[in-house]
């Protein structure tokens, strides 16, 4: 007993000498790299009161100006007057394409962009609309749904189906609601009937069918279905 006792008390002598060889390399460390440590923590104070000064005192005024700036283009929005909404009238508005350079940084400028896009869908300028749509990277579920549903409407209209199908599919998806994913599924659908797929145009409505039965659309959806099933036999 007095033995194994004895080998206990070594044992814990050992530790104990090891933990102070550890300490005693730490404030070696600590001593030697100080300097190292304080000018690498300074640099991290300067980098996040660098950036917390700029959120506050640029880019939150910026944003402010930004959507004060987006007020009167919405309206020429909503109004359906597109060119003006993009370009700017005589009274001091701008218009989303300068809003959306001049203030790329704030989120304001960056929704800017994305009514650029939509206008330059409306009048029939795909490719611009798609410079402007593409890059959108939001969060907002209902205007990242838009967002793909134009994108899908400019690239069908470009005669580029397959990629379009993969758009409005990803927003009908991602939405599924009732109100906007029998509109996109309907898309796709009939995007496919353009590729000559007409099992893809079947599933298509039938899911309409299934998932959405109030929806307005599943009234159209025996109509395509049919049609499909009368060209396949073809």
């Amino acid at each position: 007993m007095t033995s194994k006792k004895k080998q206990a008390e070594q044992r814990e002598e050992k530790d104990w000498e090891r933990i102070d060889e550890a300490v005693i390399k730490s404030q070696s460390f600590l001593e030697k790299y100080t300097k190292q440590l304080i000018i690498a923590v300074a640099i991290v104070v300067v980098v996040v009161c660098g950036y917390l000064a700029y959120k506050h005192f640029v880019l939150e005024p910026k944003n402010k100006e930004a959507q004060s700036a987006m007020y009167v283009g919405q309206r020429y929005f909503d109004l359906g007057q597109d060119s003006l909404a993009l370009f700017g009238d005589d009274n001091g508005y701008t218009g989303f394409e300068s809003i959306a350079s001049e203030y790329a940084s704030t989120k304001a400028g960056k929704l800017a962009k994305v009514y650029a896009g939509f206008c330059y869908a409306h009048v029939k300028d795909y490719d611009k609309a798609l410079d402007y749509l593409k890059g959108y990277s939001g969060s907002d579920v209902l205007l990242s749904t838009l967002v793909g549903g134009t994108i899908g409407d400019c690239l069908s209209n470009q005669g580029n189906f397959k990629d379009a199908i993969s758009y409005y599919t990803k927003a009908a998806e991602k939405v599924d609601n009732i109100t906007h994913s029998p509109i996109l599924y309907k898309k796709a659908a009939i995007a496919y009937r353009e590729l000559g797929q007409y099992d893809k145009v079947i599933e298509i409505f039938s899911l309409v069918k299934d998932r959405y039965i109030a929806s307005p659309i599943t009234l159209e959806a025996d109509k395509y279905i049919e049609e499909a099933k009368l060209l396949q036999g073809k």
